[in-house]
């Protein structure tokens, strides 16, 4: 990100959109211990992406120290950190011992937090994502994920090193089964490709400013039947045998 200094401000123009409450999605069992830090790449050498994100509380109003606690896959699929299910980073002793693509950091005064890190690769039986959880005053005030144009992520993973080595993925924006597919454009990010050649990614994040505010949801049906048959979304463990097929 050689050019970092001048990325434009992506939240100039204003919100844009009512203030409705970013609804909620499954942690993932690949939560897990983070560093406080705005470059959360380790140095990969995945595309370069500034992740900004803006917390606003309901009634528009920035939420200045709030933390936002992100986490993904890097480009080849795999989580890092050995304190998650081994469903996370399956035989790679290297992936359990680093934390790269994970970070938190509080957001400031306009309620904005920016994140440097590399676009995230794919694994099976998900599209691509980016899981966040945002606290404030020390309580959750929302859980969920975002996601990229499936257009987008063809550009990417088919031509660009390290992402077009691993062969075609298997899900898609349009037939994951985690995200309710009726909600999923309300996460998509934003993106623009800045000089430099990074991807300049963006999201405002509507949270409740009380615990007591109900959360909207944006599970998959199929997820909710899982979750009434026994399914913990944070506990590989209780996942059936076709959601545990090794990483690929």
């Amino acid at each position: 990100m050689t050019g970092a200094n001048t990325y434009p401000n992506p939240f100039a123009s204003g919100l844009g959109e009512a203030c409705t409450l970013t609804c909620e999605q499954i942690l993932g069992p690949c939560y897990g211990s983070t560093l406080v830090r705005k470059d959360i790449s380790e140095g990969h050498a995945g595309l370069p992406v500034r992740l900004a994100l803006r917390v606003l509380d309901e009634s528009c109003k920035p939420l200045p120290g709030a933390t936002v606690d992100i986490w993904h896959a890097g480009p080849s699929g795999v989580y890092s950190g050995g304190d998650q299910h081994p469903f996370c980073n399956p035989d790679d002793p290297k992936a359990r011992a680093a934390q790269w693509f994970r970070g938190v950091q509080s957001t400031d005064a306009e309620g904005r937090v920016d994140f440097d890190t590399c676009f995230p690769g794919w694994y099976g039986g998900r599209t691509v994502h980016i899981h966040f959880t945002v606290k404030a005053a020390g309580s959750e005030t929302v859980t969920s994920q975002l996601y990229f144009e499936d257009s987008l992520n063809d550009g990417i993973l088919n031509t660009q090193a390290l992402y077009n080595t691993r062969g075609a993925r298997n899900t898609r924006n349009s037939s994951d089964v985690i995200v309710a597919q009726e909600k999923l454009g309300e996460f998509i990010l934003q993106t623009q490709q800045m000089p430099d050649g990074a991807l300049m990614a963006w999201k405002t994040l509507i949270v409740r400013s009380s615990t007591g505010t109900p959360l909207c949801e944006a599970n998959s049906q199929y997820l909710k039947e899982l979750v009434k048959a026994g399914l913990n979304p944070s506990d590989a463990s209780t996942f059936p045998p076709d959601m545990l097929q090794p990483k690929s």
